[in-house]
């Protein structure tokens, strides 16, 4: 059954940066092509992030910085808050960080230890954007959930997307998913990052209303082309 369009479309290079917006991109295995393929490590192996568990380790400002990729078949970029630019694997990037941060840190691709916190995918819905828009009293930026897809659901109702999991999500005539259970969410939607202000509430809000949780999480069932407009089918 069709249930809305493909609105946005978000990949984030380097992990815990700004996000590049793209209109069209390859999915694989492992999500959209180039998604959080890098990121940033600190001096004992953790994860740069916005929150410390196991994995990663809080770098505060880190999502001030942002990264896309211009080359599809290049490395990614990586550019600070003041516009300079560099290659991820240029050896000057790593030390631009160090010093911005006062820290050790390093730039690394994705090897056995996955840079998703979840799931290769995230998606949500412009009709649960609408509903917390409606809980919080302003609108709330999407970009503040770091998601890779955006479905736009006219006429849909508040959190339409719970009851989708366990179902397949085809986009156009391209990809297939998995949709699996609700993204469990953490003190980086409130956070600021590269264009987005800090928000006090978000988290406290979607915890007394939605279980602290926003979007599905989604696996790749088969690999294909996504598009911004494409046709997204539920089944």
């Amino acid at each position: 059954m069709p249930i809305g369009t493909v609105q946005a479309l978000y990949r984030y290079p380097v992990k815990s940066t700004a996000g590049q917006l793209v209109r069209a991109c390859a999915v694989t295995g492992r999500g959209l092509r180039h998604d959080r393929g890098w990121a940033v490590y600190t001096d004992d192996g953790g994860i740069a992030s916005g929150k410390r568990t196991r994995r990663f380790r809080p770098v505060p400002g880190l999502m001030q910085w942002s990264s896309r990729v211009d080359d599809e078949d290049g490395e990614p970029l990586l550019a600070s808050p003041d516009g300079r630019r560099f290659r991820v694997g240029d050896p000057a990037a790593s030390k631009a960080l160090s010093e911005a941060f006062g820290q050790a840190l390093t730039l690394r691709p994705e090897t056995a230890v996955q840079h998703h916190d979840e799931t290769p995918l995230h998606v949500i819905t412009t009709s649960s954007l609408a509903a917390l828009g409606n809980i919080t009293g302003s609108v709330v930026d999407e970009r503040r959930f770091r998601a890779n897809i955006i479905i736009d659901t006219p006429g849909q109702p508040a959190f339409v997307e719970d009851g989708w999991t366990g179902s397949e999500l085809v986009l156009g005539n391209g990809a297939v998913l998995r949709l699996g259970p609700g993204m469990p969410r953490c003190v980086m939607i409130d956070q600021s990052q590269a264009g987005v202000e800090a928000a006090g509430k978000t988290l406290k809000l979607l915890g007394l209303h939605h279980r602290a949780e926003f979007g599905l999480q989604a696996h790749v069932r088969q690999p294909g082309t996504v598009r911004v407009g494409a046709a997204v089918f539920l089944r």
